[in-house]
């Protein structure tokens, strides 16, 4: 039947055997039936058990112990205060005789072993108070054999050296390249080659040598050579302590090393960590060049460049002779230095076209329609970018034709001079808060404005104004009906009043909302006033379903301001609060 070679326990089949050792002895904490090793791997410990007590083993063999009267020092005799001694010997390929000292007054007697009793509680080479009980391992040679003596002072010292605490660290052969981590188990390697050597080499060679008698009739005197230095003892447990000494000595080095290698380590963590830190800082400043480039903010040009850039491209691909680009180019700067919106991208005549197709359209119960406006669209200096200045040009356009508004400026302005109005009401106190976003600079840039920025222009041309904010979606599918509501409420309202039903068209005399949305170029927006207009209508009108923005912000113009009102709101502006809804 096999036999576990850690516990020594018989089992019926290696299928048990194997469910043996990983109950037994993998999943638990392996350790040495033995002596008190334990904490280590089951190769380690089956290393440790063919190393150390190879002269144990689970078989039941018969053991010899001779009992001697006295102590004398020239015989190879156990002493004990008992007769007999019951252990397991390990009998591989030699037999257990009896042995005796022929040198002694006593007779040897040889008892036999009846049973088997457990190594674990019986251990070999026990010291007792009275003598020591030594079970020998011999052959057919001699009693007188040095090598008997060598083995057994093995025993004692691996007992003196199993019984100490552990150690941990790195401890290296030093007499091959191997590295344990623990010393005792290096002990025990470096004993292996000891052994190689004994068993290679005569007693000359040999780490342990055989001194010559002395007169007293010693049969001879071991010494005990370290294997780390040229050092020699008289005895194994000098031995073993110098030894000790030499692995302290090296366990210290480790510690050392150790503490260099814990700096090098924090030292490439803290490398690492400031790598990282640039890293971050790198993206972080790629990602803010992007947001300013997608804003207008890259120090890129503004109107005027992205036009003279867009002409030129268009001459090197065929599209504009060079006398156009000169011509085009020469009408761009009157329009910048006058501060007048040339009028190319503008559409004329939008309501009542619009008026004239709901008309005769079926479909609608009711329509309201702002005053007359002027459509701008975007052109080749401003594509991209300039939705927000085309939406304030056609809110002008409004203003322009209503009686309460003559004191603003008669002339629609070009976006240079526009981004020059925000600008001014940047310096008169308006919006600080978004001043400071642009750097208060927007003249040169392709930066995108919005809902505060109009009103803070507004404000600075005494027209009073107001925003509302509708922040979240209020119906499903992120629509908001909400804004729909307020919109119809806003045309309406003054539209109704004194009448009890409204008319299916309505136009009002109020000045377009401020609403931004995606644009249409002005060749689409002309289409309203050709036959075509049910087609360009259908694309113009937006449904609750098409506004999906989580944000819309809204501003509405509702008269002119004091002089007081004007500054109380500049003052205010500070700290700008939209209406919000809900």
């Amino acid at each position: 039947m096999p036999v576990c070679d850690i516990c020594c326990e018989e089992l019926p089949s290696e299928a048990e055997m194997r469910t043996h050792l990983l109950l037994s002895h993998m999943e638990n904490v392996v350790a040495c039936p033995f002596c008190s090793l334990s904490g280590v791997s089951y190769d380690e410990m089956k290393f440790h058990i063919n190393t150390a007590h190879i002269e144990e083993d689970c078989q039941d063999t018969n053991a010899t112990v001779v009992d001697s009267g006295q102590k004398s020092s020239n015989d190879w005799i156990a002493q004990s205060p008992n007769s007999t001694l019951t252990s397991n010997v390990n009998a591989k390929n030699m037999d257990t005789v009896s042995q005796a000292s022929p040198q002694s007054q006593s007779t040897g007697t040889s008892l036999s072993q009846g049973t088997s009793t457990s190594l674990k509680s019986s251990p070999p080479a026990a010291a007792t108070a009275n003598g020591a009980v030594k079970l020998v391992r011999t052959t057919q040679k001699s009693s007188n054999n040095p090598s008997k003596e060598r083995e057994d002072g093995r025993r004692k010292t691996k007992q003196k050296r199993l019984s100490s605490p552990i150690k941990e660290g790195c401890f290296a052969c030093p007499m091959c390249s191997l590295v344990c981590k623990d010393c005792f188990i290096l002990q025990e390697h470096v004993e292996l080659h000891l052994q190689d050597q004994s068993a290679g080499a005569g007693p000359e060679v040999g780490t342990l040598t055989e001194v010559s008698s002395t007169s007293s009739g010693r049969s001879g005197v071991m010494r005990y050579e370290c294997p780390m230095c040229s050092l020699s003892f008289s005895s194994s447990s000098s031995l073993q302590e110098h030894v000790e000494l030499h692995l302290e000595y090296g366990s210290a080095s480790v510690t050392r090393h150790s503490s260099e290698d814990l700096t090098l380590a924090r030292k490439l963590q803290e490398e690492e960590e400031q790598k990282w830190r640039e890293a971050a800082t790198r993206q972080e400043a790629e990602d803010f060049k992007k947001l300013q480039k997608q804003f207008g903010l890259d120090n890129s040009g503004g109107y005027r460049k992205q036009m003279e850039r867009n002409m030129e491209r268009a001459v090197s691909r065929g599209h504009m002779v060079p006398a156009e680009f000169h011509r085009k180019k020469a009408e761009m700067l009157e329009s910048l230095a006058s501060g007048v919106d040339d009028g190319r991208s503008k559409t004329s005549g939008l309501m009542g076209a619009l008026y004239r197709y709901y008309r005769d359209a079926s479909g609608c119960a009711h329509v309201w329609l702002c005053a007359e406006t002027d459509h701008y669209s975007s052109s080749e200096g401003d594509k991209g970018w300039g939705c927000g200045y085309r939406n304030f040009q056609m809110l002008l356009s409004s203003l322009h034709r209503m009686e309460q508004y003559k004191l603003l400026p008669v002339s629609v302005p070009s976006i240079p001079r526009v981004q020059a109005l925000v600008e001014e009401a940047w310096g008169q106190g308006a919006d600080p808060q978004g001043a400071s976003h642009f750097n208060h600079r927007l003249q040169g840039t392709r930066a995108w404005i919005g809902a505060t920025e109009i009103y803070a222009v507004l404000t600075s041309l005494s027209v009073k104004a107001r925003i509302v904010d509708f922040h979240k979606p209020t119906g499903p599918g992120d629509t908001h009906p909400r804004l729909f509501e307020w919109v119809k409420q806003y045309f309406s309202h003054s539209a109704s009043r004194g009448a009890r039903l409204p008319p299916k068209i309505v136009q009002t005399t109020l000045p377009p909302i401020y609403l931004q949305h995606q644009g249409y170029a002005p060749r689409e927006m002309r289409k309203v006033l050709s036959q075509d207009t049910a087609t360009m209508v259908q694309r113009v009108r937006k449904f609750p379903g098409s506004l999906k923005h989580r944000q819309y912000q809204v501003v509405a113009v509702e008269g002119l301001l004091t002089p007081e009102e004007k500054q109380s709101r500049i003052l205010n502006s500070r700290t700008l609060c939209a209406e919000k809804i809900p």
